[in-house]
């Protein structure tokens, strides 16, 4: 049997366990094209992430996909530069948001919000505020509501602006509703 024949007769078999192995290599090859496409385009291997919290909302809400590029990849524009200098825009506000790792911290759910400024070792971190222990990000969720303070005076990163090194990525797209499949399974 040669080499089209073993194809024509894999892919034409009523046999059970042969029809599964062809479902499972179909699958298998989707995942690999995906995530291939990915790495290309994203520089990231799985660059979505589903919204937990409505902490974004309205541009983001829970339950949306967001496409991440690495940031290997991108520059990070603060909503200040964008809205001093380019009038650049995402997610209907100024500046990039950013997903990145809390205090730095593996194995822990990423925080996505925006990148409102970036201060350096000694400067205020907001007016009237402490002086930053070390240079990075000011970080802020876009909910008006439950946002009213940025991440380094609350909970979400207290005291401590997001140094280059733990971010993640920036948000790119968005898919609403998709996500609610991801935050129904349980995380291992």
């Amino acid at each position: 049997m040669d080499i089209k024949e073993t194809y024509r007769a894999f892919k034409e078999s009523d046999n059970f366990f042969v029809s599964l192995a062809r479902d499972i290599l179909t699958v298998l090859i989707a995942v690999l094209l995906f995530a291939t496409f990915s790495q290309i385009v994203f520089g990231m291997w799985t660059p979505m992430v589903a919204v937990e919290s409505g902490s974004m909302e309205p541009h983001m809400n829970i339950g949306d996909i967001i496409f991440i590029q690495s940031i290997d990849r991108t520059e990070i524009v603060t909503y200040e530069e964008g809205m001093s200098n380019s009038n650049y825009t995402t997610f209907e506000n100024y500046g990039n948001v950013i997903l990145y790792k809390p205090y730095g911290q593996e194995g822990v759910t990423p925080i996505i919000h925006r990148a409102m400024y970036y201060v350096e070792k000694g400067e205020p971190m907001w007016d009237g505020g402490p002086a930053a222990p070390y240079a990075g990000y000011i970080t802020k969720g876009d909910n008006q509501i439950t946002n009213k303070y940025y991440d380094q005076q609350g909970q979400v990163s207290y005291l401590m602006p997001v140094k280059e090194e733990w971010v993640i990525g920036v948000a790119r797209y968005r898919i609403p509703y998709i996500g609610y499949a991801r935050l129904l399974i349980p995380s291992f």
